[in-house]
């Protein structure tokens, strides 16, 4: 198991967001995380990274607790977060931001990378604010590649992206798998994640309330409809 999330409290400021949350992610296994806004998906990322550490509860990273480590530290040791801003240097050209994130002993270095993401490679000397909204999510994954991870946390890939690019952003998680490159996938497009994922958890205010597999969630029409909104299909 390369992530184990047990029983986690976290808070931002004065407001509870997290309530004794527990999910794990085994090796090579894509997770999707689901609920609808608000829900506390991004927190939970968030918690994994060190970003807003949990007051409570244990996060388990290959055994190993790194809850309440600083989020430096916790990138070194192989997880990355693919942002929903994406969070690319918009001033800095589409090969400066990569080479930030180059580390010497990833398997993923910049030609990798490039041959991954082709369209990069044609865009190279492009400043990250002359990119396409598809460009972009494809830089912000190749910058976290870079860094080498064995876990990679996706938070809403697909937003605000055409069909044709969703399609790639899908490819591109389906390659990463036979990769195995672990990730946890926060999406809105329920769809999408259940295509890609091993394992779903829905969550509500915090709370876990299903966990099982893709199909399992198909079959339940009370909990796709009262926490996803899709009046009983997903």
């Amino acid at each position: 198991m390369i992530l184990e999330i047990k029983g986690i409290d976290t808070y931002y400021g004065l407001g509870h967001i997290l309530h004794d949350l527990s999910l794990k992610v085994d090796d090579g296994e894509v997770v999707a995380l689901l609920g609808r806004n608000g829900a506390g998906k991004t927190t939970t990322l968030r918690s994994v990274t060190g970003l807003t550490p949990p007051k409570k509860g244990e996060i388990l990273y290959k055994g190993s607790d790194i809850s309440g480590s600083y989020p430096h530290l916790i990138s070194q040791k192989g997880i990355a977060m693919v942002p929903e801003t994406r969070d690319i240097f918009s001033y800095l050209s589409v090969k400066e931001n990569l080479s930030i994130a180059r580390r010497r002993n990833s398997r993923w270095q910049m030609e990798t990378v490039l041959d991954r993401f082709p369209s990069l490679r044609e865009r190279l000397d492009h400043k990250g604010r002359e990119l396409s909204g598809g460009e972009q999510e494809m830089l912000a994954i190749a910058r976290a590649l870079m860094t080498g991870p064995d876990l990679l946390l996706l938070d809403e890939p697909s937003q605000g992206l055409a069909p044709m690019v969703v399609n790639a952003v899908m490819d591109t998680i389906r390659e990463l798998k036979e990769q195995h490159v672990s990730m946890l996938l926060v999406e809105q497009n329920a769809e999408m994640a259940l295509q890609l994922a091993d394992r779903v958890y829905v969550i509500d205010h915090g709370t876990v309330v299903f966990e099982g597999t893709p199909a399992g969630l198909r079959a339940d029409a009370n909990v796709t409809a009262t926490y996803l909104g899709v009046g009983g299909e997903a």
